[in-house]
């Protein structure tokens, strides 16, 4: 997949913020999918669409990307077409289909104030629920331009009050679950797997 790879490569280069972001992303995602009983097609696929979220990011302008203080309301709205510029990335690469889900709704909140569509609930793909969950927690835990990395602790606590307004609530509780069976079972979860 050297497509991917020169892919994953290019949006980290245009935001070095985001750097580890889609493998963490995937990680924690896939760990969540697998609780559910996911295997075989559907776990690659996770990866393929874990991989390829941020794709639009290609299309933001750097200085919106890297911008240290809050966005103004135009910038947001450049920002908020990351899901369907991704989209328009990749539609064309029949390899990449299976990622579609991921790219253009991982940004879709559970009570319907998300973007790009305003989709809630159950009309959003499972995929993009669980993505949505891993996505928002490595935000939260990571540094950004316009502030430093929140506490686990912290992030966490924000996925639990989330719950069924941000995120699928089940999918929420799940991912806390994992989270804290990883806590009791090993070393502090990183990249590999919550």
């Amino acid at each position: 997949m050297s497509t991917l790879a020169s892919l994953s490569a290019a949006i980290e280069a245009r935001d070095p913020y985001l750097r580890g972001h889609s493998s963490r992303v995937t990680a924690y995602a896939e760990a969540l999918a697998r609780r559910l009983g996911w295997a075989g097609q559907k776990i690659e696929e996770l990866k393929l669409g874990g991989s390829l979220h941020d794709v639009g990011k290609m299309s933001v302008a750097p200085h919106i990307l890297r911008k240290p203080g809050p966005l103004t309301d135009a910038e947001a709205t450049a920002l908020r077409r990351h899901p369907a510029e991704g989209v328009r990335l990749i539609a064309g690469i029949e390899r990449f289909r299976p990622a579609l889900p991921y790219v253009l709704f991982h940004h879709e909140r559970w009570d319907g104030a998300g973007y790009p569509t305003g989709r809630c609930g159950r009309e959003i793909p499972v995929e993009a629920r669980i993505l949505a969950v891993a996505d928002a927690f490595d935000a939260m835990i990571s540094t950004r331009p316009y502030r430093p990395a929140l506490p686990v602790d912290y992030a966490l606590g924000e996925v639990e009050r989330g719950a069924g307004t941000q995120f699928d609530p089940d999918l929420a509780i799940l991912f806390l679950e994992t989270w804290s069976a990883a806590q009791v079972e090993g070393p502090p979860p990183v990249v590999a797997a919550i």
